[in-house]
């Protein structure tokens, strides 16, 4: 029986077990009795494990960023789309994860009801630590997409092993249950990985992930109908609370991939035991309501990547919260705009608990047509709706961008075999020509070096500056002509793309590029440990030969410079 509070829980069981036998009136008092002592019990206990987790992180997040983020073996380099100019440590799971442990040993031991399976409470534990493990690794040392996402199934079928997962499902406003059989483990995986994802992808912005993952603990700790699981929730939201002091804009710590991942999969294994064994729609589709706008957010980039050709797991800075701060919002105004929205989803979540499915039609109306008019307001989100235009440029950029992703796959690798970056300017200059760039300047700390076409002076030209991570890996300006008038002379034909006249090609294409030099220098800094500037010297013992391949002489395509 689904019931959305503690006291209908047991008043339900009380009454059954006293429904027979003399003296039943007598019997229905003192269970009504007790009901309203465990009531009150409940929500002293939710309090409590609210503020265990919530003393947690407020006592834990302190020493992690003073103690653990400062040493070598904790901090991992920085990634392109990461761009902020100071370091923050990304260790804010581990707190989350100790205020979890906390709240499973210190106040969940005492919540069980009759009958209650501690086999789920030891499952839930060790299944959401091993998830923010595999996260809390990738932290610190980066694992790549698809063994992460390898290790993601391993422990969502883990969890259908040991018995939690969707075995049937019930057709609305029907008594008629289907059982799912085979299918039932693959619905199972599909949902926990998909929702630890999620999660994790909305990550992209101070406080977002956060703010979002604290309502869907709210309600989780609404729809459980099991005291083990209410106390969690509300134990992670306390802690999400604490969490948010120290991660609000300007945050002081990131979430990282071990605490989304640890938020991600609690969130879809609460609502999987919460609805029993799945069915229950109310219980799957709540938590999917809260996240409605980040659901959409993702869908969009997901085909966006995969008409142009990038990699589905390949970051961008295309999202909602992206287009917000080019809008000119602050990172607190892109925030609170988004809560906003959400907290409305919220609401639309509390209502399918308390009808019990049945408005979930209406409710889902209601959620596009609020989507619709949030679309609407933006600018940037007008042209989401002319699909036949956006599905033809991205399917005719495939071509440029897979050869933008082998030349800078490859100007990465060379990052790790050059002797200095002095060396390396070259094979950025090669890169920038055959992706068909007319100029490019690159400023490190001791100075700038330069290339241009000589026949592009003078002409209409695209521009783009990207400082690469704050600036630490330089400032690349790149100029590609803003016309497709300039043909190539013999002596450069078969050697240079199409030229970039379209500026969302040579936005993604000066992307690509400064990615690939972010790359480079990355893997250069790593072998060698040296200042990133263009006069510092690899030792001898990490240098590797590699046949240099030089641009063409500045005679036949352009001029080099030197500034200091």
């Amino acid at each position: 029986m689904f019931c959305s509070s503690p006291g209908q829980y047991w008043r339900f069981n009380i009454n059954r077990g006293f429904s027979a036998g003399d003296g039943f009136a007598e019997w229905k008092v003192l269970a009504t009795f007790e009901t309203s002592r465990f009531e009150k019990m409940t929500l002293l206990s939710i309090l409590v494990s609210a503020v265990v987790g919530l003393g947690v992180t407020l006592l834990a997040i302190p020493f992690i960023v003073r103690v653990l983020a400062k040493g070598a073996r904790f901090q991992r380099a920085t990634e392109f789309h990461h761009r902020d100019g100071q370091p923050v440590p990304r260790l804010g799971g581990l707190a989350l994860a100790l205020a979890f442990v906390a709240i499973q040993f210190g106040v969940g031991t005492q919540a069980f009801a009759p009958g209650e399976s501690r086999h789920d409470r030891w499952v839930i534990l060790a299944s959401s630590l091993a998830m923010f493990a595999l996260g809390f690794w990738d932290d610190l040392k980066p694992l790549g997409a698809k063994r992460k996402l390898l290790g993601q199934i391993l422990i969502a079928g883990s969890v259908c092993g040991l018995g939690i997962g969707i075995d049937n499902f019930k057709i609305p406003f029907t008594d008629h249950i289907i059982p799912l059989h085979g299918w039932g483990v693959l619905f199972t995986l599909a949902w926990l990985v998909g929702i630890t994802n999620l999660i994790n992808l909305v990550d992209g912005v101070d406080g977002l992930a956060g703010g979002i993952s604290l309502m869907l603990m709210g309600l989780l700790a609404y729809q459980c109908h099991t005291p083990m699981l209410q106390l969690q929730a509300a134990g992670m939201a306390g802690a999400l609370i604490g969490f948010l002091w120290f991660n609000f804009p300007p945050a002081r710590i990131y979430l990282g991939d071990g605490g989304a991942y640890l938020l991600g999969f609690q969130v879809g294994l609460f609502s999987l035991v919460s609805s029993q064994k799945g069915t229950i729609v109310a219980a799957l589709a709540a938590p999917m309501f809260v996240l409605g706008l980040p659901i959409v957010d993702v869908a969009l980039a997901i085909l966006r990547r995969g008409l142009r050709g990038l990699p589905v797991f390949r970051p961008d800075r295309r999202h909602l919260h992206h287009h917000l701060l080019n809008m000119g919002l602050s990172r607190r105004q892109v925030v609170l705009s988004i809560y906003g929205v959400t907290l409305v989803f919220l609401v639309m979540g509390f209502v399918a608990i308390w009808s019990q499915g049945r408005l979930i039609p209406v409710l889902l109306g209601a959620l596009a047509l609020i989507l619709l008019l949030f679309a609407g307001k933006l600018r940037f989100s007008r042209e989401w709706f002319a699909v036949g235009r956006i599905v033809g440029n991205s399917i005719s950029m495939r071509h440029d961008v897979q050869y933008g992703l082998c030349l800078t796959r490859w100007l990465a690798l060379e990052g790790q075999r050059c002797a200095s970056l002095e060396g390396l300017w070259p094979d950025l200059v090669f890169v920038a020509q055959h992706l068909g760039f007319s100029g490019m300047k690159l400023t490190l700390a001791d100075g700038a070096r330069a290339w241009e076409l000589q026949e592009s002076a003078g002409r209409p030209a695209h521009y783009l500056r990207q400082e690469i991570h704050g600036g630490a890996f330089g400032v690349l300006e790149l100029h590609a002509l803003a016309a497709a008038e300039l043909e190539p002379t013999p002596a450069d034909a078969g050697r240079f793309a199409p030229r970039l006249a379209d500026e969302k090609l040579f936005n993604l294409m000066g992307e690509l590029l400064a990615e690939g030099w972010s790359n480079a220098a990355k893997g250069w800094v790593h072998n060698d440990r040296m200042p990133l500037k263009f006069s510092t010297l690899a030792p001898e013992s990490h240098r590797k030969f590699t046949p240099q391949i030089l641009p063409p002489p500045a005679a036949d395509v352009g001029k080099q410079s030197s500034r200091h």
